[in-house]
């Protein structure tokens, strides 16, 4: 099932994205809350006349830097021997459509796209056996970075963790197994040309290692994100630039960028 939020007449709410064409996809409207038991109501909209909004509001977003090689190599990095992991503020969340906002502190916008899993259930300590429970489902990310403010300032909040720096969605994929999440294309486009491209098995630590790494230390929620890391390909983004973020079985998060104001 694909679960979207999104907000109609001034009202939001979640929904259950039916079809297969996209200019005929339409919202059963949901009862209550995805991460709790609910029923649809049979009341449906065209998605065409809704706005989406990020399809989940995480307390945290947990990334993991360098998580595939060819990355880390491109920037120079060595690869890590366990999972790195840093964060990105709620602040940082935007959706589909949304503007990502060029900030004024930085000359070297970069995209990257990422596989972002979301939490479903409050959890702490996952044993890896146990981390397909915990997962909601999976949806797409681009960790926008100000790349020459991470090589500056060594520690990543201002190059990660500014605001409209983490675009979310469209929605999020709920019957994708985790077997099946291990192994997508992933790809990015700058004004329809090809950026990035890669496959989620490419992963030097796996999505169970990364939940049982980070759950070791702190509770999750749910609607958490953990963002899961970007393949080789990264590069800057101007003002102007349409960046789209495909993964397969899931969909294409779409955003522009902006100056900021």
């Amino acid at each position: 099932m694909r679960i979207a939020r999104f907000s109609i007449d001034g009202n939001v709410a979640f929904g259950a994205v039916e079809g297969d064409k996209p200019d005929e996809l339409v919202l059963d409207i949901i009862k209550g809350i995805p991460f709790a038991d609910f029923e649809l109501s049979g009341t449906k909209v065209p998605l065409s006349k809704v706005r989406l909004l990020p399809p989940v509001l995480p307390n945290k977003v947990v990334a993991f830097g360098r998580n595939y090689a060819e990355h880390a190599r491109e920037l120079g990095n060595e690869v890590p021997d366990a999972p790195f992991a840093f964060f990105k503020p709620s602040t940082s969340v935007i959706g589909p459509g949304d503007e990502i906002q060029y900030p004024s502190f930085t000359e070297d916008l970069h995209h990257e796209a990422e596989l972002a899993v979301v939490i479903g259930r409050m959890c702490r300590e996952v044993p890896r056996e146990r981390v397909k429970d915990v997962i909601f489902g999976f949806t797409c990310a681009n960790d926008i970075t100000a790349r020459d403010v991470q090589k500056r300032e060594k520690q990543w909040a201002r190059a990660k963790g500014f605001d409209s720096s983490c675009p979310l969605g469209p929605w999020v994929e709920t019957d994708l197994a985790l077997d099946t999440a291990a192994d997508l294309t992933i790809q990015l486009t700058v004004n329809g040309e090809q950026r990035q491209l890669g496959r989620t098995s490419e992963m030097i630590h796996p999505i169970e290692d990364l939940i049982v790494n980070i759950s070791e230390a702190m509770t999750l929620l749910p609607g958490d994100v953990i963002l899961t890391g970007t393949p080789a390909g990264v590069g800057p983004l101007t003002v102007g630039d349409e960046v789209a973020v495909t993964i397969e079985g899931i969909g294409t998060l779409t955003n522009k960028v902006v100056k900021r104001g």
